[in-house]
């Protein structure tokens, strides 16, 4: 069904639905009296999500802060999680990013207060630990649009807000404060192992609450201690068993220290004019130190010794000869984040009333990723270990001979000759420092209109101009030491690292930073063509118009509200880049640009039918876009010329002298028809809810790497003339689309609808199901859609009474396709094992006496210490990473005045 034909079906729906409505459009409904309930606490934000949910004209689910500064999770990613067909992946063991319905996140777009924001990763997902949670006062996410909401995405729209100061209505001010430690020790020399949190809130109302001022400050220091296993893989024995190939047992001590600062001003001096001003800052800035010692096994000619063989599996042995590396990495970000809007409401002439809003979204990042080798000697030289191994369900066991905390064996050198082609003996290591800025810059003015007397209830036109420009750097070096030597002792070892939970003991533990500020390595640049390559800039242009009709009318006696309308988005993306060729002096280069320009036509239709009070059928039909990511619209490509092949028998398809690899400027979005049905069902006294939704998504294209024939004219050839001057790109393009369908359901409930008795107990539970048809690898058919998890389950149980507070959360989500990072730090894409994540949370909280407004809280995150795991095949036994992180605790203090 192509854009035209599902406005026009939208349009014609409406316009049925407006005739039902207008043939009961008197009838007249007495309003029924609602007990009003004081509640506070978990069941306070459980109630007005509720609401917002209720209330909504579209399919939404929605989180609500507990209290100013308090929502009922440690960051974002894991409240949103918790929701209906939302999931979250863990990095380093917190919930970075989101998964709506089955769909990666990059089809899905986030908003703070409305406006869409920029991304400090290389693409266009938000990573929410950017956003402190205590400065939130809840979030709402979108599954199906309507036309005035703009920055939608395909799969979702998540909506973050901050504090209204004129609607908190009364003067406050919060203060947290929150120890934080791991059951697993501190691992690397030098590292923490306990952190804190705080944060201060202020809200207050000026001039007869004419002028609301909201400010707040969130501090974080959260420190990771991470136990890994990760193998190359299993080689196949010449008995036709598989075993352990090689591998890396790694001690990572992370630490992220972010600042926070929210302001909000408001100016209401009547009912017909406002203005709000509201700023957000953030600065974050993470450190990992990353100790592990590589072992080249079976695929670096290790003798195996002693195999013992269980189901084709090498389950236990040994190996001999083996030459290992000792690495000390060290990973660190500095990343500033900026949000900024004003937003004026005003009146105009005959009950028109209008919305100007401007706004700025920036992010200026630096990583330096920095890598160091040591070992016993250089390739070829110094002392040989030999390692005994036993397989369990988080990977090998070892034992070993030598000792890798002692400085005498371990030097700075290049144990196995890797990269000898660059450096001689073979290079110590590498720095790589990328940088990322973001900025989006964007002004909507929108003009709305009450009717009376119809079925349609009101009627808002818009337009909305954004300019996006994001653009990456690379900056790569080798490192050698100086005057080509080959080994040298290290200078500032810290200390040991240990690796006891592999059974290796310790390893030496040092900064790498400090090789680089004292000279003991030296950097030379890498000059090959695939790093020029990583340099892009990507612009977007964006004009959308939008007209939005509300409705509210009945079809005989049942209610019926929602809305109708059309975005009509105009698109002029463009990149510059290079095309770059070869290794070293032989590199060549050109500088690559291109773009498009392109329009869509987004119709949304969203109704609701109030079937009987508190009963709601819900029905969203919509064309839906995303944009591609952005580094696959780069301009850039590595390309390359072959002089064997120039001659008579070349042909664009075979046998060409020219082909190439990279981005493709000219991609468009990718497009979505989608139809959502819900029934839901609100208890009486705000006990609780009931819900249960379908829906259904036909993607029109999805971008895959496809080989195309691309013109080379102008490109560098060697100084040999062409004889031809086209050959196959690879390149990502606009392919075959598929569907993507799924289930869910959600109940909220109260103890006291089963018993008085259980009037403080309540439970949550929702589950999902989804299905795709999509086939996001067309060379592979198996390949799984990214980010989708066929099953995903939540579950919440709390007690509440008198100001004691207790609940226990599991999360569940079934294997998936993650996409972690890689060499180089680059993206890849891996299965990633089914998990489930328990945390569980106790409060107490004063609510009469001295200690009036005070609460004191404990809470366990990872209760079970659920790891992370990658496995071969779905086997299990094939342990490919494994990741432990431990329990976190928090105790902590809350005081409101």
């Amino acid at each position: 069904m192509n854009k035209f034909k599902l406005s026009l079906l939208t349009m014609a729906m409406a316009g049925m639905a407006t005739q039902a409505f207008a043939n009961d459009s008197t009838t007249e409904v007495q309003a029924d009296e609602v007990e009003v309930i004081q509640v506070t606490g978990f069941r306070r934000s459980l109630q007005e999500s509720q609401n917002l949910k209720m209330f909504s004209s579209s399919i939404v689910e929605a989180v609500s802060a507990e209290d100013i500064g308090k929502l009922p999770d440690v960051s974002i990613a894991e409240s949103l999680a918790r929701l209906p067909g939302l999931t979250a992946q863990r990095l380093n063991g917190r919930s970075q990013v989101i998964s709506i319905r089955g769909l990666s996140p990059d089809f899905s777009t986030s908003l703070l207060n409305g406006r869409e924001q920029v991304s400090s990763g290389d693409n266009r997902g938000v990573e929410f630990d950017q956003f402190p949670s205590e400065l939130l006062s809840g979030v709402i996410v979108y599954k199906t649009p309507d036309a005035a909401l703009l920055g939608q995405g395909l799969a979702g729209t998540v909506d973050m807000r901050t504090v209204s100061p004129l609607a908190h209505g009364e003067t406050t001010v919060a203060v947290n404060a929150r120890y934080e430690w791991n059951q697993i020790d501190a691992l690397n020399a030098g590292a923490k192992d306990n952190g804190r949190r705080l944060s201060l809130s202020y809200i207050d109302q000026f001039a007869d609450n004419t002028i609301g001022i909201a400010l707040g400050f969130a501090h974080m220091s959260t420190p990771t201690q991470v136990e890994r296993f990760e193998a190359w893989g299993y080689a196949d024995t010449d008995d036709g068993a598989r075993v352990i190939g090689g591998g890396k047992v790694f001690a990572n001590s992370n630490l992220l220290e972010r600042d926070g600062f929210m302001g909000v001003f408001e100016y209401k001096p009547n009912a017909n004019f406002s203005s709000t001003i509201d700023l957000y800052y953030s600065k974050f800035d993470e450190t990992q130190r990353i100790s592990f010692i590589e072992l080249p096994l079976f695929w670096a000619e290790a003798p195996l010794v002693d195999p013992v063989v269980t189901d084709g599996l090498v389950s236990s042995g040994g190996y001999t000869d083996v030459k290992s590396i000792v690495r000390n990495h060290g990973y660190y970000r500095d990343s500033k984040m900026l949000a900024a809007g004003w937003k004026t409401e005003f009146s105009l002439a005959d009950n028109w009333f209008a919305t100007l809003d401007l706004s700025h979204s920036s992010i200026k990042r630096t990583d330096l990723i920095l890598e160091s080798d040591a070992g016993t000697g250089p390739a070829g030289s110094g002392a040989l270990d030999r390692l005994g191994f036993t397989m369990t369900k988080s990977g090998p066991v070892f034992t070993n001979i030598l000792d890798y905390s002692d400085p005498s064996l371990v030097l700075l050198t290049s144990p196995q000759g890797w990269g000898g082609d660059i450096i001689p003996g073979g290079q110590l290591g590498y720095s790589n420092s990328p940088s990322i800025e973001d900025e989006l810059n964007q002004l909507r003015f929108s003009a709305k209109t009450l009717l009376e007397g119809g079925v349609i209830s009101e009627l808002e036109v818009g337009v909305n101009y954004s300019q996006r420009e994001k653009d990456k750097k690379a900056n790569e070096f080798f490192l050698a030491l100086p005057d080509g030597a080959l080994s040298a002792p290290i200078p500032n070892i810290a200390g040991s690292t240990s690796l006891a939970a592999f059974g290796l003991g310790s390893m030496v533990s040092y900064d790498p930073r400090e090789l680089l500020a004292s000279g003991a390595l030296v950097q030379l640049r890498n000059p090959n063509a695939d790093v020029l390559i990583k340099d892009w800039n990507v612009q977007e242009d964006v004009f959308t118009s939008y007209i939005k009709l509300g409705i509210d009318s009945y079809i005989g006696s049942i209610p019926v509200s929602g809305n109708v309308g059309t975005q009509v988005v105009h698109t002029d993306q463009s990149s510059y880049a290079l095309g770059a060729s070869g290794t070293g002096d032989n590199v060549t280069s050109l500088r690559l640009e291109g773009g498009k320009k392109y329009w869509e036509i987004l119709p949304s239709l969203n109704l609701n039918f109030e079937v009987d009070q508190g009963q709601y059928v819900r029905l969203g039909i919509a064309r839906t876009m995303a944009r591609a990511r952005m580094d696959q619209m780069r301009a850039s490509q590595d390309f390359s010329f072959n002089p064997a092949l120039n001659n008579e028998q070349a042909t664009p398809t075979q046998n060409s002298p020219w082909s190439a690899g990279g981005g493709n400027p000219e991609l468009k979005p990718w497009i979505a028809n989608s139809i959502d049905v819900s029934y839901e069902r609100y208890f009486d006294n705000s006990l609780g809810y009931f819900s249960i939704a379908a829906f259904y998504k036909n993607l029109e294209s999805y971008i895959y790497d496809q080989q195309v024939i691309q013109d080379f004219t102008g490109f560098p050839s060697g100084g040999e003339t062409p004889v031809i001057n086209e050959g196959l790109a690879t390149t990502p393009q606009n392919g075959d689309g598929g569907r993507i369908n799924g289930f869910e359901a959600a109940v909220s409930l109260s103890g006291g609808m089963l018993h008085p008795v259980l009037e403080n107990f309540g439970a949550i539970l929702n589950a999902s199901w989804t299905d795709s048809s999509i086939q996001s690898n067309p060379d592979d058919a198996a390949t799984p859609l990214p980010g989708l998890s066929k099953k995903v389950a939540n579950l919440t149980f709390y007690y509440e009474n008198e100001g004691f507070s207790a609940r226990v959360s599991s999360r569940y989500r079934s294997e998936f396709l993650g996409e972690v990072s890689g060499f180089g730090s680059g993206r890849e894409l891996r299965m990633i094992a089914s998990e489930t994540v328990v945390d569980a949370q106790v409060s107490y909280s004063f609510e009469s006496g001295s200690f009036d407004g005070l609460t004191v809280l404990f809470q366990v995150n990872n209760l079970t210490d659920e790891p992370f795991i990658r496995t071969d095949g779905g086997d299990s036994r094939y342990v490919l990473e494994h990741q432990r992180y431990g329990r976190t605790f928090m105790a902590g203090l809350a005081y409101k005045f």
